[in-house]
């Protein structure tokens, strides 16, 4: 832990990470149980229609560029975020970054930011999840011609690292990850597609496409379960991902059939593998207070892992550390690494 600690401290966060394309404006609905839901609206139907009312809901930012983005510089790194929104989604951005200063570069293409409606089903442990209703907006058309001018190119071609998410709702996120790579030889490359299930076969083939220049996938347990089907590998092992066993060995197929690093997060633990090596590391035990956002600090966390050079080990346990601190408080805002490190040192 305290050399964990040591790499991160020391760590030299003058480098630029590009970060984007997405952003959505959220509306966070909370509701105890799926049957709640279902049961108030069939009797509002019933009637003709009516308000629910009590419903704790919740409007924030989104988009998982957008939530990456604001994750590193709350841990200190110089980020440029690409992204697209009208005039009211630009002013959101810019009054929720200004307090990063001249760490934050904002390039926002004009055009209709995404929205999201986010249920978020609090029924009991080990069974919470999020579901989101989202229109994308002009996020499914954000191609390379939306960083093609002089001053994108010099900013990708001297970054620290290229942070691609969400390819799944950009129907030119193949050209765009292509462009990105192609144009930033010496950065490191990190892509994490979001939910791939409609796409699931051209994901696949995007990904072989993309095994030279691509650093990390980062994938949650839904995406790894789609993957392998798309790979039809699912015969190979079981899709229980209670289990350590069929989390590692998932890592380590997908790893071999690509061949490139995998890090996969999961409700019980983080993994990564290179296709012959892996590492496993359990989550920490909280209490979730919300559900939204939290792959996209994990994502933060294990970006800032791979640039500070932790191992693989250190890596998992930190970005489980800062996802775990987050879903377990019940404001917005992410942790810093401090706060990450000292958490992870006294839950251990």
């Amino acid at each position: 832990m305290l050399i964990m600690f040591e790499k991160l401290s020391k760590f030299d966060i003058n480098g630029n990470i590009v970060v984007l394309p997405d952003f959505f404006l959220d509306r966070i609905i909370k509701i105890n149980s799926k049957d709640e839901l279902f049961r108030t609206i069939t009797d509002k139907t019933t009637i003709g229609g009516g308000s629910i009312r009590g419903v704790n809901t919740l409007d924030v930012k989104g988009g998982n560029a957008v939530n990456v983005a604001y994750c590193l510089a709350t841990m200190g790194l110089s980020v440029t975020l690409f992204t697209v929104a009208d005039n009211i989604g630009a002013s959101i951005l810019r009054t929720i970054f200004s307090k990063f200063g001249e760490k934050v570069n904002l390039q926002i293409e004009n055009g209709r930011q995404g929205s999201t409606t986010s249920f978020e089903f609090h029924e009991n442990e080990g069974t919470n999840a999020n579901v989101m209703v989202s229109d994308v907006g002009d996020n499914q058309n954000f191609g390379p011609e939306m960083i093609s001018a002089q001053s994108d190119l010099e900013i990708i071609n001297s970054a620290k690292g290229i942070v691609l998410t969400n390819w799944a709702s950009n129907f030119r996120g193949t050209d765009l990850a292509n462009y990105l790579f192609t144009n930033s030889p010496n950065a490191f490359h990190f892509l994490d597609p979001a939910d791939i299930e409609t796409r699931k076969e051209e994901f696949r083939d995007t990904l072989k496409n993309l095994n030279n220049t691509l650093d990390v996938l980062s994938i949650n347990e839904n995406e790894c379960t789609s993957l392998i089907k798309a790979c039809n590998l699912d015969s190979k092992l079981s899709l229980d991902f209670e289990e350590t066993g069929n989390i590692k060995q998932a890592a380590k197929l997908l790893s071999f059939e690509f061949g490139l690093e995998i890090d996969l997060h999961t409700r019980i633990g983080g993994a990564w593998s290179d296709g012959k090596d892996i590492q496993f590391v359990k989550s920490f035990d909280v209490v979730p207070k919300k559900l939204t956002g939290s792959g996209d600090c994990w994502d933060a966390a294990d970006i800032l892992g791979h640039l500070s050079h932790l191992d693989a080990n250190e890596r998992l346990m930190f970005s489980n550390a800062y996802a775990s601190l987050y879903v377990s408080r019940s404001d917005f805002e992410p942790p810093t690494i401090d706060d990450a490190v000292d958490f992870a040192q006294k839950s251990i």
